[in-house]
């Protein structure tokens, strides 16, 4: 390749929603390509000699990127949109030639949060609840993105999870698909319980939300019809908290164990 080829810059550039999705600005730096994230836009840039020295670098990204994503939804339970990437080749002279895939729309949809900003009698913080939930959102997505791709079990509940953000109606039905997921896979409760700390309570308290109250959202209501009542928000916030809090503990497993699934 030619000293003018070498310079040509490859620039990648997808779009989001909800445009606060991920709160704050994020900039990911790797030896051959440099990421940056804010207010519902992506750009990934990289000289063209790396990009077309790996065929599959830009469903890679794409992938790790839209990884990273669903890791956040696990705590702000916002379906989101990520775009096909369009592609641009920068030549040295700066002409530009731009490649466009074309995507249908997905649901998203945006909620709002109240933080808290704790001093002490100097005016140190000593806890600010926006900068928690970042730091927390920003590991989990790395977590997320590091095991997902080749762990079949993670995608599952991940999936599971995100649909049930999407489909309110049968929300508990896929909710417990996280649970079940995990017991597959470990040969049983308690294997599945042992393997990754879940306790008998909180495994036990999502079956009994999911199966056995009278909820609309619920697995089995055929059992109680006429009865039949809606979640109240408590109950559905305690059975989101379960199956999240069942994959992260998976997510600490894959961490400390290294463990191939």
């Amino acid at each position: 390749m030619n000293s003018s080829a070498a310079q040509t810059e490859v620039l990648l550039e997808w779009t989001y929603s909800p445009r606060d999705f991920f709160e704050s600005r994020i900039e990911i730096a790797r030896s051959d390509y440099a990421v940056d994230i804010a207010a519902g836009s992506i750009s990934a840039r990289m000289p063209a000699t790396a990009f077309d020295a790996e065929t599959e670098i830009k469903q890679r990204l794409h992938d790790a990127l839209f990884d990273r994503m669903r890791g956040i939804q696990l705590l702000s339970r916002k379906p989101f949109q990520l775009s096909k990437p369009r592609l641009t080749r920068i030549e040295p002279d700066g002409r530009r030639h731009i490649f466009v895939e074309l995507e249908g729309a997905v649901l998203t949809l945006s909620g709002g949060l109240v933080d808290i900003t704790v001093t002490d009698a100097s005016g140190n913080v000593v806890r600010d609840t926006k900068q928690e939930r970042l730091e927390k959102k920003r590991d989990l997505a790395e977590l997320v993105a590091k095991y997902s791709s080749g762990d079949q079990l993670l995608r599952a509940m991940l999936q599971s999870y995100a649909t049930s953000t999407a489909d309110p109606n049968n929300e508990l039905v896929h909710i417990y698909e996280v649970r079940e997921a995990l017991s597959s896979s470990f040969g049983g409760e308690a294997n599945a319980r042992a393997a990754v700390g879940v306790s008998r309570s909180n495994w036990s308290r999502l079956g009994q939300l999911c199966n056995d109250e009278p909820l609309q959202q619920g697995r089995h209501r055929g059992k109680d019809v006429g009865v039949l009542r809606d979640a109240t928000e408590g109950e559905l916030s305690e059975a989101r908290e379960i199956s999240r809090n069942m994959i992260e503990a998976y997510l600490a497993y894959r961490e400390n164990s290294g463990a191939a699934k």
